[in-house]
């Protein structure tokens, strides 16, 4: 019997699951090329490299706010994950892509095509929209009858659906996300510090003191440029200067939850109150995002131990599980073998 793999090209880490070897891998969604297109260093390593490399290595994310950015690179990042990470066969294989909601057919053909098209000569590929599986992977019904909210905060985008019988009710995509957070933070200060920071400092900071409600009464040491002397120079910050500069994209999250929910249908919202939404995504490991959400919306919200991987877990549910595989399709059928 052919392999499959379940894959879920986030924006900040590629994740796949083998059904052979029952095991989900998860790298950094980076890569690093010299003379334009030779492959240095992938995942990872490549990742290690960002904001460090010199002129002659090119750091790169082939995935941007949820779509392709760059194809022949992101398609080079899989083969060689793949080569990488899985034993045995990889060739004709199928393969199961989770898909953001609401894109076009185009859209979705690209994500298609960048398997079907690829040296890995599968012998099929399907596609799952990604709040089903990441319901899926979070252990909810999604076959029933029974309605769910879920937010999928990620590096670039959330996603928040609204879910019945293993399909979206509604749902929208806001380009919110982690990374959002992360610039937030590194523009507040410079503004108010004068202080200029990496990408990966403030997304440091934001991890290590950042809250989505209420202030910790922690520091943080950061390291950066003095933009008037233009010497490095480094600061103990206090997480107050953090959370300032995340609250107005939370905020922006937090109505767009609300809106959401004032368009759900009375009985499915019925089933939100009595369930409660379920957070997942990277993005949701913000401390205290969960209250700030639930402070808003005035219902309780769910969270998920491993939120990263409630897409790749859903995917290696429907890939095992003859119940769950009516909710992948391929772009001719909607049947899943």
């Amino acid at each position: 019997m052919a392999n499959i793999y379940g894959f879920d090209l986030g924006t900040c880490n590629l994740k796949f699951y083998n059904r052979h070897a029952d095991k989900i891998v998860m790298e950094k969604n980076t890569i690093a090329v010299i003379n334009r297109n030779q492959l240095y260093a992938c995942g990872d390593r490549a990742y290690d490299m960002f904001e460090k490399a010199p002129d002659s290595i090119e750091v790169s994310f082939p995935v941007s706010g949820g779509m392709i950015a760059d194809y022949d690179h992101l398609q080079a990042l899989i083969q060689e994950l793949l080569e990488i990470h899985a034993r045995g066969r990889i060739r004709g294989s199928e393969f199961l892509v989770a898909v953001p909601t609401g894109i076009t057919e185009v859209q979705k053909r690209a994500f298609h095509d960048l398997f079907a098209k690829s040296r890995l000569k599968p012998r099929a590929v399907f596609l799952c929209d990604k709040p089903v599986a990441a319901a899926a992977g979070m252990g909810l019904d999604v076959t029933g009858p029974s309605g769910s909210l879920v937010v999928d905060i990620g590096a670039d985008t959330t996603e928040i659906s609204v879910l019945s019988l293993g399909g979206l009710v509604l749902g929208t995509m806001l380009h919110t996300g982690g990374n959002r957070l992360d610039e937030a933070i590194a523009a507040y200060i410079r503004k108010h510090y004068n202080l200029m920071i990496g990408k990966k400092s403030a997304s440091q900071l934001k991890e290590s003191i950042g809250s989505a409600s209420g202030i910790p009464a922690r520091k943080s040491r950061v390291i950066g440029r003095d933009i008037v002397s233009g010497l490095p120079a480094q600061m103990d910050l206090d997480a107050s200067a953090v959370c300032e500069a995340i609250k107005e994209p939370l905020s922006a999250l937090c109505d767009e939850v609300r809106s959401i929910l004032e368009n759900t249908p009375p009985e499915i919202a019925k089933d939100i109150i009595r369930s409660g939404i379920y957070l997942t995504g990277g993005g949701s490991r913000l401390q205290s995002m969960d209250k700030l959400l639930s402070q808003t919306v005035s219902i309780p919200v769910n969270t998920f131990d491993e939120p990263e991987t409630s897409v790749v877990k859903g995917l290696s549910l429907i890939a095992a599980d003859n119940k769950f595989k009516h909710l992948a399709y391929s772009l001719n059928t909607r049947i899943f073998r």
